[in-house]
């Protein structure tokens, strides 16, 4: 690593070596090289004149680019395929006439490109899977575990750890259908010439409509893709760009909100991310637990969302067949993207594998606040018992204001349900009061949806992709 210049801390400091790879120089231009070489190759299948011993040639010399070679003819050339080219010619003189033949620069900058956000989505379809794995585990082990809920951050009527989970769990998965849904739609730009409009093979194949048309299917498919776009300018349709970025500002919502609720659940003291035993928390505070790992999450989750305006900015301004305005703009904000969600995946199955539950400050925190909730079902249990639920329903406004007062006032503990069962309007239930209080009993269905969202929507989904369930879908990065 040179010091002496920035480097992306996504790529040196976070993200995995696979997907730093895929955004790599090194990938991109023999990305080029490939593109080079099946070109020639369906070309010379079609009839022209290309020899074996050039295709050989193009062959032999898909990996070993020289950068600093290239740099050296692109300050000479201004023009960054241009010095690929001539690179790739120095080291295939024979092919040197007949690489690139007929296309235009962006048959290997968007076709590579395309490639490599397949390949992007790709690696985030398996993580994502495995993560909703490693959730579907803890939302079932949590299911029947009652918890204070909370609307408007206010206490409201209890649920349970398991069925807040599911709920991050959901996101997850609407995530995943809509990243399947690209991957399934997604399409090469193929063989479309200058404009768009394949003059340039037209010529070569002496307006041969159809051996033009078996060109672009040829290398579409030995490049990995079933179809390539019926139409396209000289660059492919930015708007694919667009619902890309839509995909990954998804994701990155979904874990800014499960991030997000977990630093103020921290604050609670009832569930904390993974800490290890050497970690430190505050160089001047050395009590210190910050959720640190959920706030890198929300950091590079707010980049992320923010991305998604770019690229919707981009395709409304590519002037009509293309402008050039949105090269320098990609370049940045599509690897910088699919970095950012695979550091985010990475870091979100880190804190659900080592999450940590607390359940008796998660008891503690119910307890202070579910009296206040079941006094209807207190009074219910009072006028069944022959009470007046006018009188009841008043004793139970007054014993309430009082506790709250203490409780804010004078910083006493919760001792709303000491002072209903010795008032003697509620005597012939008092022994009853504790039952009436179980948190379990206030939970509804909420474990029966946990299981039934696992069985329905889950399980199937697990079960269908279990090839690219693994220990090691993660690498071992710094989180």
């Amino acid at each position: 690593m040179n010091l002496n210049t920035y480097q992306s801390p996504l790529s040196c400091r976070y993200a995995s070596k696979e997907m730093s790879y895929n955004w790599s120089p090194q990938r991109k231009h023999t990305l080029w090289r490939k593109l080079w070489l099946e070109l020639a190759r369906a070309e010379k299948e079609l009839g022209l004149d290309i020899t074996n011993e050039q295709i050989a040639e193009l062959e032999a010399h898909q990996n070993d680019i020289d950068f600093k070679r290239v740099s050296e003819i692109e300050n000479k050339l201004r023009h960054d395929v241009m010095s690929h080219i001539h690179h790739f010619g120095e080291l295939c003189p024979k092919a040197m006439p007949i690489i690139h033949l007929g296309a235009t620069s962006c048959f290997v900058t968007d076709n590579s490109e395309l490639i490599q956000i397949k390949e992007g989505m790709l690696i985030i379809r398996k993580k994502l899977l495995n993560l909703i794995k490693r959730f579907s585990d803890r939302a079932e082990e949590l299911a029947t575990l009652p918890t204070l809920a909370f609307t408007h951050f206010q206490p409201a009527q209890p649920t349970t750890v398991g069925k807040r989970l599911s709920l991050y769990l959901q996101d997850l998965l609407l995530d995943f259908n809509r990243l399947e849904f690209e991957l399934d739609n997604f399409q090469f730009r193929g063989v479309k010439g200058t404009t768009g409009t394949q003059a340039s093979f037209m010529s070569l194949f002496k307006g041969d409509s159809k051996k033009v048309a078996e060109l672009d299917l040829l290398v579409t498919k030995r490049m990995g893709f079933s179809r390539s776009l019926s139409v396209s300018s000289q660059t492919y349709t930015r708007k694919i760009d667009y619902y890309i970025l839509t995909v990954l500002s998804g994701i990155a919502q979904s874990a800014y909100k499960f991030a997000c609720d977990l630093r103020m659940l921290s604050h609670l003291g009832e569930i904390e991310e993974p800490w290890e035993k050497s970690q430190i928390g505050s160089s001047a505070m050395a009590y210190k637990k910050n959720p640190m790992r959920s706030e890198r999450i929300c950091s590079l989750a707010r980049f992320v969302m923010s991305l998604m305006d770019n690229p919707a900015q981009t395709h409304a301004n590519q002037w009509f067949e293309r402008t050039l305005d949105d090269s320098a703009n990609r370049r940045i904000v599509l690897p910088e993207a699919f970095l950012s969600i695979d550091v985010i995946l990475s870091t979100l199955y880190n804190i659900i594998n080592g999450l940590q539950v607390w359940p008796k400050i998660i008891e503690r925190n119910l307890q202070r606040e579910i009296p206040f909730m079941a006094t209807e079902n207190i009074m219910m249990a009072a006028v069944k018992a022959g009470g007046n639920r006018q009188e009841l329903h008043e004793a139970i406004r007054q014993h309430s204001h009082s506790t709250i007062r203490e409780i804010k006032e004078l910083g006493m503990n919760n001792t709303l349900l000491d002072k209903i069962k010795n008032d003697m309007l509620f005597s012939a239930i008092a022994g009853d009061i504790d039952k009436i209080v179980n948190p379990s009993d206030f939970i509804g269905r909420a474990p029966d949806q946990v299981r039934e969202f696992i069985k329905n929507d889950i399980t199937p989904l697990l079960e269908k992709y279990a090839p690219l369930l693994n220990d090691n879908a993660f690498d071992e990065i710094s989180v």
